[in-house]
Parts: structure tokens; C-alpha cells; sequence
């Protein structure tokens, strides 16, 4: 995708999910193309796109609708991103924590008894080197490391469901970082749950590995919800 596209899907696309262009509110190909200083075919293949992911509608005569969040696809990381990035950031962490809660240990206790010796070892090693860089404060490196084992995880689960929620976690933990709600260090009980988990799922311990990572998603649940209640916005926690 060019950079004229992704500025007008970026743009658009944010304040669909802000609210900033409610339900119902019309675009069209015109105004865009005005407003962007885009041509025609970049206008509507971002539309296009958008249209994909359930944010608008087109319909000849009528034009580009917005619709509502029930249309939406909420699992797409680029609606996530753009959910992340408004207004309404604490309720979409609120959901996508929840939805790690609910998946995350279940994904962990099958890995256990799923993944290859390699990933077994490669989940150890990450652990490890999650630790030092935690420790030393590069937070960047640490990252990239947390991003692969949750991807690892689900990926190595056996569940295609869980598979394909790789990349939303990914976004998660991204934007978490990105959104100034990561410490500048990592706690050191998020640290030793992931070697828990890392450890349990290396010796085939499912029971323990899912024990270990609901432990470790109620330890970043608790992290969160202090940014939450400092915005005054208290919230119900999440199930555990």
C-alpha cells in the first residue's frame, strides 16, 4: 500500500473509530479526493478497505456510510491500532485483556503438551532473555522478545481460533508499550511468571503452565488498571 493510501486509511479509519465521524455520517468519493488531495482510485480502494473491515458501507446514490461498532471486525489489528489510539483506548484494552485472560492460559496448558522440543527450548531462552533486558530497561528489545513468546504460545497451541489471534496480541502489547502503560522496568513478577510459564511448558506441565499464565495476565491486568482509575475512568475488573 502507497503512502497516499495508508494516510487517507489511517486518517479515516481513526476518527471512524473515535467516534469523531459517528454512525450514519456520509463520506464521499469527492470530499475525500478534496480533502486528501488523492486521486479517485486512491480514494476508493481506501474505502474499499475500509469497507472490509466493516467500518462503512457503499451503496450507489447514497454514498459512504459509517456503521456501527457491531459491524465492525474488532479482531483486525488496524481497527485495534486505531481503537488504541482515541478515545475510547480503556475499553478496547479492558476487552482485549479480557480476551487474553480467557484464552492465553488455555493456549499455554496446550502448548504444554502440543509444541516440539524446539519450541519448548526457544520459549526457556526467550524467558531468559526477557529477564535481562527487562532488567537493564530496553524496553524495545524486551518487545520484540514478549511479542514472540505470546505469538509463540498461541501459534504452538493446536487450536487454529487461538492462532489467529497472533497478531491481535501482538498489537496489544504494542500499543500497551506505545501508550505509556508499561513501567519503565518490568516488574519482577511478570519476569519470573514468564520463566514459570516458559519452564512448565518445557517439561510438559500443562495444568502448571496454565496456572502460571493467569497468574501472569491478572498481574497485567492489575498493572493496567492504575492508568485506568488516573484517567477517572474506574472500571469492573475482569473475570478471572
Amino acid at each position: 500500500m502507497g503512502a497516499l493510501h495508508s494516510n487517507v486509511l489511517d486518517t479515516v479509519g481513526r476518527e471512524i473509530a473515535s467516534g469523531e465521524l459517528p454512525t450514519g455520517h456520509v463520506l464521499t468519493l469527492d470530499v475525500l479526493e478534496e480533502r486528501f488531495g488523492v486521486s479517485r482510485t486512491v480514494a476508493r480502494e481506501s474505502m474499499r478497505i475500509l469497507q472490509s473491515m466493516g467500518l462503512v458501507t457503499s451503496r450507489r446514490r447514497v454514498g459512504i456510510t459509517v456503521q456501527p461498532r457491531q459491524s465492525w471486525n474488532v479482531f483486525d489489528p488496524r481497527v485495534i491500532w486505531w481503537r488504541l489510539a482515541g478515545e475510547g483506548r480503556d475499553s478496547q484494552l479492558r476487552s482485549l485483556i479480557e480476551l487474553r485472560i480467557a484464552v492465553e492460559p488455555l493456549a499455554a496448558a496446550t502448548a504444554a503438551q502440543n509444541a516440539s522440543g524446539e519450541v519448548r527450548a526457544r520459549l526457556v531462552e526467550l524467558s531468559t532473555m526477557m529477564r535481562a533486558k527487562g532488567e537493564a530497561g530496553e524496553l524495545n528489545d524486551f518487545l520484540d522478545l514478549d511479542i514472540e513468546f505470546h505469538t509463540t504460545l498461541l501459534l504452538t497451541s493446536g487450536n487454529e481460533m487461538f492462532e489467529a489471534l497472533a497478531d491481535v496480541v501482538s498489537v496489544v502489547l504494542r500499543g500497551r508499550t506505545h501508550l505509556g502503560l508499561m513501567p519503565d522496568q518490568p516488574v519482577s513478577e511478570a519476569l519470573e511468571l514468564h520463566e514459570r510459564v516458559a519452564v512448565a511448558i518445557a517439561e510438559a506441565r500443562s495444568d502448571e503452565a496454565e496456572d502460571h499464565m493467569r497468574e501472569l495476565l491478572a498481574e497485567v491486568r492489575n498493572a493496567v488498571l492504575p492508568a485506568w482509575r488516573a484517567n477517572g475512568r474506574p472500571i469492573r475488573p475482569a473475570a478471572r
